[in-house]
């Protein structure tokens, strides 16, 4: 990674103070990444991206409260292959994409 030096005290504006794009974009990237993690509230927002695009339209995030997740889902062969077999591994994606959120669990509700 290249880093830029700060302009000297006494710069002669003989040289470029421009920056290269790649470390802007690596500052913007670090600072959307911590309000991010800095915002549960984001979870419910993200959950469509963490369910997949086939399952988004079945579901809605409902609430986040105390580190637990609740998810509507629409029909009950949908709730049972979650409850049974895919609440361990969301979890898991929740929690790599959320590190510094404490998330316990996932609850679903029929509805």
């Amino acid at each position: 990674m290249k880093r830029l030096k700060r302009t000297p005290r006494n710069y002669d504006q003989v040289g470029s103070t421009n920056k290269e794009v790649s470390c802007l974009l690596q500052e913007w990237m670090a600072k959307a990444s911590r309000t991010f993690q800095d915002r549960p509230d984001l979870i419910l927002l993200s959950w469509p991206d963490i369910i997949g695009e086939k399952l988004a339209p079945m579901t809605t995030a409902l609430s986040f409260v105390e580190g637990v997740l609740t998810v509507r889902v629409r029909n009950s062969s949908l709730y049972s292959l979650l409850v049974q077999h895919e609440r361990n591994r969301l979890l898991s994606v929740l929690q790599q994409k959320f590190p510094s959120v404490k998330i316990r669990n996932i609850v679903f509700r029929l509805g």
